[in-house]
């Protein structure tokens, strides 16, 4: 089996492709090879990486030639421009987003109409695809049946490409996958460009003994997910068999990642009793309406009866993400939490 994981550098794709090697197997069926393909050398993402493991660099739609040189059977599309980048550059956003994924499906689609295997292809997508709008506002819990009304450009590009690969599904051309991630906290590391990344920075930093600034209102209610869970996730999704009854992913729509629901301020209050009060003392408040209107448009609470069906299950508390958080990153720390 040939595996493709694309965005292989970034974070979630470097814990991924980690998962995929060790593991061994997808699906109960051996990796023969494993292709991690960015922008950015993705040899690293990998540490144990052999012979089974191919790297490709470079940008995606200019080497869709050596992706696709054998047969692939797994595609893991994670590679994107991230929110805020798309809300500042709507080119950007379209082309890293949208054209780089009708591409990846038109080399699926010719893979699978030219007598090879129709691969599978897993799509990460984001619960941006949400939106608060005046009209049609928001139920208590939002599930896969909500309508999507994005309120920015990141989440309308990605709920763009949720529908082509519905479409190519029905077709026959791929077997797609939708998984709609949450906001993932905490990302270990130099800040990204997403208008989220506060979340994660306003704990990461004070750790690391630098200075935070959050941009919204403490009272402001996210959905998040620790990577530990949103990898599991998104392997469980890619792995489930089609069909009926537990364990089985029914039916054509995405699926909700389990999300936990928390205040900002929570995460400070969290923060402050694993931390101490001179670690909570370095974030600072400065509202930014800019930032404040994207986060402020996603939904914080969800009704994950679909994922429970697949066996998934949201973080328990924040705590619990914070503690990952520091069992996984202690180097990340610049002194031991009391």
């Amino acid at each position: 089996m040939r595996i493709v994981v694309t965005g292989a550098s970034g974070f979630l794709g470097q814990l991924l492709a980690s998962a995929l090697a060790r593991a061994g197997t997808f699906g109960g069926v051996p990796i023969s090879r494993l292709v991690l393909v960015d922008r950015v050398d993705p040899r690293g993402a990998v540490p144990e990486a052999g012979a089974s493991v191919q790297t490709v660099r470079g940008e995606l739609h200019e080497h869709l030639d050596a992706v696709f040189a054998e047969p692939v059977d797994v595609l893991f599309h994670l590679a994107a421009a991230v929110s805020a980048e798309c809300e500042a550059d709507f080119d950007l956003g379209m082309r890293a987003n949208v054209d780089v994924t009708r591409a990846l499906l038109e080399a699926a689609r010719v893979q699978s109409r030219s007598g090879g295997p129709v691969p599978r292809m897993l799509f990460a997508s984001s619960v941006a695809v949400y939106g608060a709008d005046p009209h049609l506002p928001l139920p208590a819990a939002v599930s896969e049946t909500t309508l999507p009304v994005p309120r920015s450009s990141y989440g309308t590009q990605k709920l763009m490409c949720e529908q082509l690969i519905a479409d190519c599904t029905r077709r026959g051309f791929l077997d797609g996958r939708v998984a709609r991630l949450a906001t993932v906290v905490v990302r270990p590391g130099r800040p990204n460009a997403a208008a989220s990344g506060f979340l994660s920075g306003i704990v990461r930093e004070p750790l690391a003994g630098l200075p935070a600034v959050c941009p919204v209102d403490p009272a402001l209610e996210v959905a998040l997910s620790s990577p530990r869970r949103t990898v599991e996730g998104i392997l469980r999704v890619a792995e489930a068999e089609r069909g009926t009854g537990p364990g089985r992913l029914e039916g054509p729509l995405p699926v909700n990642l389990p999300a936990l629901t928390v205040s900002v301020a929570d995460m400070l209050a969290t923060l402050r009793e694993v931390a101490g009060d001179e670690v909570a003392h370095r974030v600072t408040l400065a509202p930014d309406p800019a930032v404040e209107a994207i986060v402020g448009s996603w939904p914080a609470v969800f009704d994950h009866r679909r994922a429970a069906a697949l066996g998934l299950g949201p973080d328990p508390s924040f705590r619990s993400v914070l503690r990952d958080y520091l069992a996984d990153h202690p180097d990340a720390v610049a002194a031991p939490p009391r």
